[in-house]
């Protein structure tokens, strides 16, 4: 079994993003201003009206980013504030897996570089993230690829399992948010962590697993 987690809100109990975020502010690789039109998607998204495209025109703040100044950034976001957000429940389900002989990876709409250090942590690789295209070790403000995000998940999980010879039948999808539905029902099975209401009733319908965790 090949074991798939989202991470904010899944693995994590907040936004990863938010904590890189933060130290991208802190650090002056980003500032306020550049932010200004998180908010707003934040409550589209809330609303069930999300921009799929979101990532896409918001990584456009990060071009001229040193990409050394960005690694610094995110290893200070884990271990300030992604690392004590881990759900011990979820810390305990991937190292059983781990133990167990399984493979664990993380499909998140989060930066690549920001849930690195999170890679590292558990020891795995491979994960499936907004990864951002640099030239001569700059950040060009683009992403190399379609974020992750939505629908485009899927897209992006179903052809990394084409390319690694996997069956979604041999998959288990971890996610707490409506926007992973098509993924959820594409994978062999799937299992609502903390789900926000839209997917709470569809995994009820559907029969799928439900996981409270604790913070």
């Amino acid at each position: 079994m090949i074991r798939i987690f989202d991470v904010d809100h899944t693995l994590i109990k907040s936004s990863s993003m938010r904590h890189f975020a933060r130290e991208a502010l802190g650090r002056g690789i980003a500032r306020a201003w550049d932010l200004r039109g998180l908010a707003g998607e934040w409550i589209k998204y809330k609303l069930g009206r999300p921009d799929f495209d979101f990532v896409e025109k918001a990584v456009g703040i990060l071009a001229g980013a040193q990409k050394d100044a960005l690694e610094k950034a995110a290893r200070a976001a884990f271990e300030r504030g992604i690392s004590r957000d881990v759900y011990p429940e979820a810390e305990r389900a991937i190292r059983e897996a781990l133990d167990s002989g399984e493979r664990v990876i993380f499909a998140t709409s989060s930066l690549g570089i920001a849930i690195r250090p999170l890679e590292e942590f558990f020891g795995i690789e491979g994960s499936l993230a907004c990864e951002l295209e640099f030239q001569g070790g700059a950040a060009t403000g683009r992403l190399l690829g379609p974020s992750p995000f939505g629908p485009k998940k899927k897209a992006v999980v179903k052809e990394w399992m084409e390319k690694n010879g996997i069956s979604p039948a041999e998959t288990c999808f971890y996610s707490d948010s409506y926007v992973d539905i098509p993924l959820l029902e594409f994978c062999g099975k799937a299992v609502a962590v903390n789900p926000d209401s839209r997917l709470r009733r569809e995994a009820k319908r559907r029969g799928w697993e439900i996981l409270r965790f604790r913070a």
